[in-house]
């Protein structure tokens, strides 16, 4: 049996005046009035010692991605859906497959490492250099296993050494009592990939025109600062212009978090950093707890939990505060109304921003298509000093033996 439901939450408020406190809510039928409509209590209760000798048929996995925070621009509003919806229906595949949350998530970010509309793997930004040096992570909740790489180089898709990085450490100790790697840098990262069979790829194929020619605009604005004393002011109000005039802006690390048919939860992140940054610099994406996590549920907390953020979210500046979140909680649960042999796994999730703009799109396994959306802020308000949250509810059933 199956059941899929989303129900929007749509949320935005001045950062330190208000913050986010709801309880998205799911729908109720006339046997479940009498009953609290908060989705973590009744009608939804956690009873996972009645269904310890019954094996689920089916569980329906969930996906949520996102292709950066920052400035999407509505030109290519249809380029940024549509990698999101790949994303989506990539990851879901492989659910559908048997395979594991984790190995969803890192589908779900080479099909956004892909894209040469996002800041990740091809068309990333171009460092002081003139060169793509990525960082990227992956987190399996079930083990609590990470594995990243930052400043890599020559590599298409980074999750990819993440990745394998991870599965490599759950093999346990190498010869000699070695600890494996979970985290590589630089040129280290790209040898022990090309040495694990991940082939190499040229960082000039990795560029693209909308990528190169960013690099020959910051390049320009650089030389002229450093050459004018009011060069820095000009540059800034010269910059944002050029970013609505053109249509890209600047955009950041993209992300995914699942959680599969076992409620396990994984979650990664792929950034292409900081435009004109400097050589080997490594930024938050692959940094242990600060790109994405997550975790399984345990005895001591009942939900399962995963992150992956772009920017540096919440975290204050000068005189505000940019970046991007989204965020999976889900728990075990049986059906208390009809049946009781009906046991699945209840999704809260959302996404926020503090920038002008967050692509997204989630889709469950019951779902013959992704849905996918740019949340936008509220015209008037300033990016870096409001909040932008929406979100939903996603039930997914199945029935036991």
């Amino acid at each position: 049996m199956k059941t899929g439901f989303f129900l929007p939450l749509v949320k935005w408020a001045p950062i330190g005046l208000s913050r986010y406190a709801g309880i998205m809510e799911s729908p109720m039928n006339p046997a479940e009035e009498q009953h609290p409509s908060s989705p973590l209590a009744d009608p939804w209760s956690l009873k996972p010692e009645s269904s310890k000798n019954q094996k689920p048929q089916c569980v329906g996995g969930f996906v949520l991605v996102h292709a950066g925070a920052g400035y999407h621009s509505e030109s290519k509003a249809k380029e940024y859906k549509h990698v999101c919806k790949r994303a989506c229906q990539r990851a879901v595949d492989r659910l559908k497959a048997g395979a594991l949350a984790v190995e969803a998530v890192a589908a779900a970010l080479v099909e956004l490492e892909d894209s040469p509309f996002t800041n990740a793997g091809m068309g990333s930004n171009l460092n002081l250099s003139g060169e793509i040096e990525c960082d990227a992570s992956i987190m399996d909740g079930k083990s609590l296993h990470y594995g990243a790489v930052g400043a890599i180089s020559g590599i298409k898709n980074p999750v990819l050494v993440a990745n394998r990085l991870l599965s490599e450490a759950q093999k346990g100790k190498l010869s000699a009592g070695r600890i494996p790697p979970c985290f590589l840098v630089g040129r280290g990262a790209h040898d022990w990939a090309v040495g694990h069979g991940i082939p190499p790829c040229p960082s000039e194929k990795m560029a693209t025109k909308f990528s190169l020619s960013a690099y020959k605009r910051n390049k320009r604005k650089m030389e002229l600062a450093e050459n004018m004393e009011t060069g820095h002011k000009q540059a800034k109000k010269r910059r944002q212009s050029s970013e609505n005039e053109n249509g890209s802006g600047c955009l950041d690390t993209v992300g995914a978090i699942v959680v599969d048919l076992e409620g396990n939860v994984a979650a990664a992140v792929s950034s292409g950093g900081l435009a004109m940054k400097h050589a080997g610099r490594v930024g938050q994406a692959a940094h242990y707890g600060c790109g994405c996590w997550a975790e399984n549920a345990c005895n001591m907390n009942p939900y399962s939990t995963a992150v992956s953020t772009s920017g540096s979210p919440f975290l204050a500046g000068e005189d505000r505060v940019l970046g991007g979140v989204i965020v999976l909680r889900c728990c075990r649960c049986v059906e208390a109304q009809p049946s009781k042999n009906i046991q699945g796994i209840l999704v809260e999730f959302l996404w926020s921003h503090t920038t002008e703009s967050m692509c997204v799109g989630y889709m469950s396994a019951q779902d013959s298509k992704a849905k996918t959306h740019i949340s936008r802020l509220p015209p008037g308000t300033v990016p870096g000093q409001c909040l932008a949250i929406e979100g939903g509810v996603c039930r997914l059933t199945s029935a036991t033996e």
